[in-house]
Parts: C-alpha cells; sequence; structure tokens
C-alpha cells in the first residue's frame, strides 16, 4: 500500500473496492455539499452500489483507462481525485476531485490533484489533461486555475444534472505548459 503526504496530516492513497464501506461513509458524510455540482453521491446510495462504482474503477484501472485516488486526513477518507478518462493511445486523459465540506478550502484537492497530472505527464506520457466543471461550481474552477489550466470554452446546456440543463467549463493544460510550469520542482 502506498500513500503520498500531501502536508496538514493528509495522505493520497488508491481507492480500491475493499474500502467500499469506508467510501460510503464518508459519501454520506458530505451527500448534499459533494451532490451540488457531482453525481457521485447519486450513484452510491448504498453499501452495493459503492462498491460496484469502486469496482468500476478497478477495471480501469486494470485496461489502463481511468484511475481513483482517495485522500485521507488523519486517517479519515474526506475526498478523492480521479481520472475518469485515460486514453494512452491518444495522450488524452480529465482529471477531477470532490471533498467533504469539513476540508473544503484547505488546498487539498489541488495537491492532490496536481500529484496525479504531474504523474500523468511525467510518468505516463499525457499531452493533454482536461478538467470539465459545471460552470456554477466556483471551487472547482478555482483549482482548475491554481493548477495553470486554459478555460478553452463552454459547452452551453451539455449535461442535464438533476432534470436541469448545466453548462459544462473545458479547462486544460498541455505537457509542454505543464513541465514549464514545474520545471524547478
Amino acid at each position: 500500500m502506498f500513500a503520498l503526504f500531501l502536508g496538514d496530516g493528509a495522505e493520497l492513497r488508491s481507492l480500491e473496492p475493499w474500502r467500499a464501506e469506508e467510501f460510503l461513509a464518508h459519501i454520506d458524510r458530505g451527500r448534499d455539499f459533494i451532490g451540488r455540482y457531482v453525481g457521485l453521491p447519486d450513484v452510491t446510495a448504498d453499501l452495493d452500489s459503492a462498491r460496484k462504482w469502486l469496482q468500476g474503477y478497478a477495471d480501469k484501472t486494470a485496461a489502463d483507462a481511468g484511475r481513483v485516488y482517495g485522500i485521507w486526513v488523519d486517517g479519515l477518507l474526506v475526498g478523492g481525485v480521479l481520472f475518469p478518462t485515460f486514453d494512452v493511445a491518444t495522450g488524452n486523459c480529465e482529471a477531477g476531485c470532490w471533498l467533504e465540506p469539513t476540508v473544503a478550502g484547505r488546498g487539498l484537492a489541488t495537491r492532490a490533484a496536481r500529484v496525479i497530472i504531474d504523474w500523468a505527464i511525467r510518468e505516463r506520457g499525457m499531452h493533454r489533461v482536461e478538467w470539465l466543471v459545471p460552470a456554477e461550481n466556483t471551487p472547482s474552477i478555482n483549482v482548475a486555475k491554481r493548477l495553470g489550466m486554459s478555460r478553452e470554452g463552454v459547452q452551453r446546456q451539455n449535461y442535464p444534472y438533476r432534470g436541469v440543463r448545466q453548462d459544462t467549463e473545458i479547462w486544460s493544460v498541455l505537457a509542454p505548459e505543464w513541465r514549464a510550469a514545474h520545471e524547478a520542482s
């Protein structure tokens, strides 16, 4: 088992199906807050669906097509970062995050996303990392900005979420931009 330290008592670890009970308890603690912009609480309503969601990411990891990592603070699972898509053949992937309200605003999502994006670019040779975010999700947009991503545009009313069509902002960073910004690190 690996753990990467993020500072302030926080660790980044692989989030696997055997952690389904812990994952569901985490989602339950933050269900309303997380669900404002992210559909994760809707697809992990009980232990079976939480296990199935985590197994889907275990299958994606095995196929090299996606990954999910948890963020723990002082031993408690409080959020995560993920690659919903990870296409090695094209060098494109999408990154994202979620957090419980008790740890929002501490920079955890930015630090964790920075780790996985750096790995994707430096170790796996990804050329483009996207960040797709509901236009009203200012905290996630701010993460994209702190990561040095560029706003490419908006897909208008492209995503029906809980019965309402929402706009999605597209942010991205290219490998040469990432490397130039992080040469000293």
